[in-house]
């Protein structure tokens, strides 16, 4: 054993000074351009480990820098849909306030062109039974309204007021299955009366001899007392005969009930607008 490590120390020393040999050596022979051989390998390694730290260094560098990017570019998608998002909102804003614009304006000019003294009130919120079809409005007794006061809109006819209170009121719509109104067809001059189904207007008692076509349109008669003569409550968009006499007469209103947003209550009756001087159709008094 002892002998066996004597060889291995003397094969190690005598591997020492071959390699201690060769360095020397190589210390004194130089290459063809006159640099020590010593010097020229020991460069050569150098300079490879340098290009291999340079190298490892640079694409730690460039891993790096495209992280920081990539970091960047996702905040500035943040940035990005934040600002889309704000953009949304403020055209939806936009939107909304050049409908309601709109409305009003559409308001105004039916006000102008009917002449009778009104009040414009906005809906602050409908009924939730289908059979009862009613919206509730933001004027109410101290606006002067009372009830069975007509309610309209720019389209047409909306319903009339039930239940008013100081700062707000009820509104049946022509709609209701309890609601009806005095209705006459605007080119026949046929009359009936305008009665809600729930989710429509059906034209009852009339004429069996009666002009009546599908695309008429029916208007208020004026003969109830409580709606206008002439506005619009729908057109007539069916029409079943029987023998001699009319059965249903489909009418589809001409008011979007589902998208009523402001309408206007007229603050005279119909009776006292008939009343007044000059309203009345028979002789004058002498």
């Amino acid at each position: 054993m002892a002998l066996l490590d004597i060889r291995q120390r003397t094969g190690y020393l005598f591997i020492g000074l071959t390699v201690g040999h060769i360095v020397l050596i190589s210390a004194q022979v130089n290459t063809a351009r006159g640099v020590p051989i010593l010097e020229a390998v020991t460069f050569g390694v150098f300079a490879e480990v340098q290009r291999a730290a340079s190298s490892a260094i640079g694409g730690m560098r460039t891993s790096w820098s495209g992280y920081v990017a990539l970091q960047e570019v996702r905040r500035e998608n943040e940035r990005l849909r934040h600002d889309v998002a704000q953009l949304r909102v403020r055209l939806q804003q936009e939107r909304a306030l050049a409908q309601r614009s709109r409305t009003l304006e559409e308001l105004l000019g039916l006000r102008s062109q009917a002449e009778l003294a009104t009040v414009a009130a906005a809906v602050i919120a409908g009924g939730a039974s289908p059979d009862f079809r009613t919206i509730t409005i933001d004027r109410g007794t101290a606006d002067g309204l009372r009830p069975d006061l007509a309610v309209i809109a720019p389209a047409g006819v909306v319903g009339r007021v039930i239940t008013p209170s100081a700062r707000a009121a009820k509104v049946q719509l022509l709609i209701d299955r309890n609601a009806a109104a005095g209705a006459l067809v605007e080119r026949s001059r046929a009359q009936g009366v305008a009665v809600g189904t729930g989710g429509s207007v059906r034209l009852n008692y009339v004429s069996g001899t009666a002009d009546i076509q599908v695309g008429d349109t029916v208007v208020t008669s004026g003969i109830d007392g409580i709606y206008p003569k002439g506005f619009v409550i729908g057109q007539i968009e069916s029409v079943q005969r029987g023998q001699g006499v009319f059965g249903a007469i489909g009418v589809r209103p001409a008011v979007d009930f589902s998208s009523l947003e402001a309408v206007l209550v007229v603050l005279q009756p119909a009776a006292a607008l008939d009343e007044e001087p000059g309203g009345s159709e028979g002789p004058a008094a002498p």
